[in-house]
């Protein structure tokens, strides 16, 4: 009967479910920090993740909107002063590679392939910058990637080294006295998952998402090269 009791106790008194909450604050000192740190890294990995995507989608409609209207009408310094205020890649692009064609046709005799290699060198720099700037970023995505899962191990280690000391401590290797430790220490690792696991997807997911908004710019570009050739040819 006294036995009955004690496990009618027990059964009671232990916990139904999973509380990540209690985890956190039974975990030592050690464990909390860096729990509270991958928690941080996670927030900011989705804070990045939601952003890009807002970004790069919006620079992709403004771009596009600038190069079909950039086609239809000739007066390309209106379109550039139209476009100045705003945030639009393509319209920096064409303005990279016009400001160097007034500048190496304002004087007489206009050397006609060293203007071609200027133009074209003044866009692709002005590319290059523009996909710099949207993937500036992203080096945190990696980095978290790479590295939260080895923090969120390194909080485990902590953990079960917790355990064993208790062990010692209480001469005991029951359940009862590792498994709360050993709990909050694979609790650390699973933090470390959940935030390097959407950090590895976005990034590799975003890294081509830049690699192909550089090539609809490096495109734009190739064809605004083409139309300034064909004036050079006819000066």
């Amino acid at each position: 009967m006294t036995l009955a009791l004690l496990s009618a106790a027990a059964a009671n008194t232990a916990p139904a479910r999973l509380d990540p909450l209690d985890l956190f604050i039974q975990a030592d000192i050690i464990v909390q920090a860096v729990m509270l740190g991958l928690i941080l890294a996670s927030i900011w990995v989705w804070t990045i993740i939601v952003s890009f995507s807002l970004r790069i989608g919006a620079m992709h409609k403004r771009s596009r909107d600038y190069e079909d209207e950039f086609w239809v009408q000739g007066d390309r310094d209106g379109q550039l002063t139209k476009q100045a205020r705003k945030d639009v890649p393509a319209a920096r692009v064409a303005a990279a590679g016009l400001d160097e064609w007034r500048k190496s046709t304002a004087k007489q005799p206009v050397d006609r392939d060293a203007t071609r290699q200027r133009i074209a060198a003044a866009m692709d720099s002005q590319i290059a910058e523009e996909a710099d700037q949207l993937s500036a970023r992203l080096n945190f995505l990696a980095t978290v990637g790479s590295v939260a899962p080895f923090v969120g191990l390194f909080g485990t280690v902590w953990g079960i080294m917790k355990s064993f000391f208790q062990i010692g401590a209480q001469q005991s290797a029951s359940l009862a006295v590792v498994a709360p430790g050993i709990a909050e220490a694979l609790f650390a690792t699973a933090i470390g998952l959940f935030a390097a696991i959407p950090a590895v997807i976005a990034y590799n997911r975003f890294g081509g998402a830049v690699d192909r908004f550089e090539a609809t710019l490096q495109r734009f570009a190739d064809k605004l090269h083409m139309g300034l050739s064909r004036e050079l040819d006819r000066a």
